[in-house]
């Protein structure tokens, strides 16, 4: 559902590289096996941060025009997220809080960036931003995520 530039900018942060994900991973945020959900592609830059270009439709928004505070808040969490699991550890999130700059547009091209600021035993502390194609900051997050165990199959 979400649709991607096909041009990435110059990134400061080094190369990115494509960030795979199971063609059966049902996640709403980054499920390419989820029809209804936001579908979101991540690239992984030298320094494990991870990005997402991304324009999101408009059957996500709140008020017309500008995507509802729970879909920025999924966007963050998913930057969040990504940013441990480029770690090669799953998570979960333990506590998410989310600072509303700006209006996020729908249907217009947005940056999504994460990354893990500290990490002790279980714990990962994370943060993320959405970004207008000017480098503006819309939204902010700070997150805490704790390493789980996959389950045995």
């Amino acid at each position: 559902m979400t649709t991607h530039p096909k041009d990435l900018p110059e990134d400061p942060a080094g190369n990115l590289t494509p960030f795979a994900h199971q063609a059966s991973n049902r996640c709403f945020g980054c499920g390419p096996a989820n029809p209804s959900g936001l579908q979101l592609e991540f690239l992984l830059a030298q320094d494990l941060s991870v990005v997402c270009l991304a324009q999101v439709p408009e059957h996500f928004t709140g008020h017309p025009g500008y995507l509802h505070g729970g879909v920025i808040a999924t966007l963050l969490d998913e930057a969040m997220s990504k940013s441990v699991r480029a770690r090669n550890v799953s998570s979960v999130t333990r506590e998410l809080h989310v600072e509303y700059l700006r209006p996020v547009p729908s249907c217009t091209p947005i940056r999504i960036e994460g990354r893990v600021v500290k990490h002790e035993g279980r714990k990962y502390w994370v943060e993320a931003a959405i970004l207008d194609e000017h480098r503006t900051r819309l939204a902010h997050g700070t997150g805490v995520f704790i390493e789980i165990n996959p389950k045995s199959t």
